[in-house]
């Protein structure tokens, strides 16, 4: 296997999705600079992978904040090449609620400015300090790596929001990768399906179960690890680019 003799940013890496990048990144040799909100975990985790993992309390909506992350990544010993956002959060509520109250605006704000601007916020400053180095094979400067969802394709009852967060994310890909390839930065998303993450944990192993049956295969539910995975090989792969990758083992998600 590669090793990644570089610096990468993780955004929401101290958990779920962006633990396991975070973990993968950094047992493949890259200095890793984890932003994310919660300090706790993100201390405890640099601690805990050591070498040059660092934590970076991040708000991703900030401007400021996630200018102060990446200037901490682009101090290492090796160039910046590797962004992968997965902070993000979710939201349930209808359009027009059952007793016919509309739904919440701020609600719906908050979710599109975590998940989308805040994904942009990380791409277009990654991408400044990406394209400040020297170009590598094929003229490589970097890649970053945005995290999307199946409910931007396939969005339930209740996931307005969140769908079009997601939506937004998977619309940024193309002119992101065609803005960037003057640069020599490649831009990719994942849109993953069902996967154990904190937020699935907490159900009943009956729901859990239920989920897993509706996966055509395989019949269970995603893994954190199946995302770093993928990630990686996104970065592995110099000819992906402008891409957004389902990661949902066939799961088409019915209205409810």
């Amino acid at each position: 296997m590669k090793n990644f003799d570089v610096a990468a940013i993780v955004s929401g890496g101290a958990s779920g999705l962006g633990e396991a990048t975070t973990r993968a990144l950094a047992a493949r040799g890259a200095a890793v600079t984890i932003l994310d909100l919660n300090e706790e975990r993100g201390r405890a985790l640099a601690t805990e992978l050591g070498g040059h993992t660092t934590f970076v309390r991040t708000d991703v909506t900030d401007e400021a904040s996630v200018q102060a992350a990446v200037t901490e990544a682009t101090g290492k010993d090796r160039p910046l090449r590797i962004a992968v956002s997965c902070a993000g959060i979710g939201a349930g509520q209808r359009t027009v609620g059952r007793n016919g109250e509309p739904h919440d605006l701020g609600a719906f704000m908050k979710v599109l400015t975590v998940n989308l601007v805040g994904t942009f916020n990380v791409l277009r400053l990654a991408g400044a300090a990406m394209s400040q180095t020297e170009p590598g094979e094929d003229g490589e400067r970097g890649v970053v790596v945005n995290t999307a969802s199946i409910a931007a394709f396939d969005g339930q009852i209740g996931q307005l929001a969140y769908s079009a967060s997601k939506g937004g994310v998977v619309g940024m890909t193309l002119p992101a990768a065609r803005d960037l390839s003057t640069v020599g930065i490649r831009v990719c998303t994942i849109a993953p399906g069902l996967v154990d993450t904190p937020l699935l944990a907490g159900l009943p192993e009956e729901a859990r179960a239920a989920l897993s049956a509706g996966i055509p295969f395989p019949k269970r539910l995603g893994r954190p690890s199946d995302f770093a995975e993928l990630a990686l090989a996104i970065v592995e792969n110099g000819y992906l680019n402008g891409e957004v990758i389902r990661m949902d083992g066939a799961l088409r998600m019915a209205p409810r």
